[in-house]
């Protein structure tokens, strides 16, 4: 069953330059936290969970309140998702009684009831897809939704320096701190510098298809990637920010060019080679607008 609610109709590649200054812009938990780090190559890594996390976070913050712009991943939310698939499918069907595999014996079209449900309110999942595990294990082909964005792990273009910088708390927390006049100390590992690129493509034919992700959803998706670093600051990611995102766009939902051939046109060159890298400048990025595929447009923000 297609969504009702009008869709994109064309489809998008894009790619992120973002750029990190003494911060771990995504620490690994197996690895004491420290800046995730090809050891072969000394490229840094951001996964495409940290950064979903992000465009999630400015998503619920500048749409707070509004309907549709629900976020079914919530950390710390204090409601677990099978309670919120409960109550997704009360909302969404009117039944309190009874369990969902019950319930789809007497209304087969409840996959359909619940997908759309699920899309129009929650953002993320009109954007990304989603997993509801509830739904999952009452057999409903509901509970696996594939999103039309879907966005790769960043990668540094430079090796990068890892950093462990020893600190301290004067203040004690402990009576055994008070007798010993001593405070804790502890490591903080960050990268100098480092400027990442990230590619990522919207579909519309999924979109159409399952979730409905329209015109204003792709434009705020577009201002929250430009933005999601200016919500997300902490002490450990203070300067990070989106450099440039370029955008192409196809007359077609199904693409007028490959996309590994789009994105082969973003160029990034350092400045000095050699030299230690320690700001945007130290780079040059260029993208070849000459001669693009018929079909095929650029935008490029910054």
């Amino acid at each position: 069953m297609e969504i009702i609610k009008q869709a994109i109709q064309n489809k998008y590649d894009f790619i992120i330059i973002f750029d990190c200054r003494n911060c771990n812009p995504n620490g690994d938990p197996d690895a004491g936290n420290q800046p995730r780090i090809d050891p072969e190559t000394g490229l840094c890594l951001v996964t495409d969970v940290s950064l979903k996390r992000k465009i999630r976070n400015y998503v619920a913050l500048m749409r707070e309140g509004v309907p549709g712009f629900k976020m079914y991943i919530q950390p710390q939310s204090g409601q677990t998702l099978n309670d919120r698939d409960m109550e997704s499918f009360v909302a969404a069907t009117g039944c309190i009684k009874g369990s969902i595999a019950e319930y789809k014996k007497g209304h087969p079209e409840v996959d359909d009831v619940l997908r759309n449900f699920m899309c129009e309110n929650y953002y993320d999942i009109r954007t990304f897809g989603g997993v509801m595990t509830k739904f999952q294990s009452a057999n409903l082909n509901c509970g696996t939704i594939r999103g039309p964005v879907q966005i790769a792990m960043a990668e540094s273009v430079s090796p990068v320096e890892l950093r462990e910088l020893s600190i301290t708390r004067t203040a004690v927390a402990t009576e055994d701190e008070i007798k010993k006049k001593e405070g804790t100390f502890g490591q903080k590992p960050i990268i100098p510098y480092g400027l990442f690129i990230c590619t990522g493509s919207v579909s519309p034919t999924l979109a159409q298809k399952y979730t409905g992700f329209s015109e204003e959803d792709l434009n705020l998706l577009w201002d929250a990637i430009m933005n999601m670093f200016d919500f997300d600051k902490s002490a450990c990611r203070a300067e990070m920010a989106t450099r440039k995102l370029v955008i192409f766009k196809h007359e077609s939902k199904y693409g007028n060019a490959p996309s590994h051939k789009l994105y082969e046109r973003v160029h990034v060159e350092e400045v000095n080679p050699g030299k230690p890298i320690r700001n945007y400048s130290d780079y040059k990025v260029t993208v070849d607008d000459i001669d693009l595929p018929a079909g095929v447009s650029i935008e490029v923000r910054e």
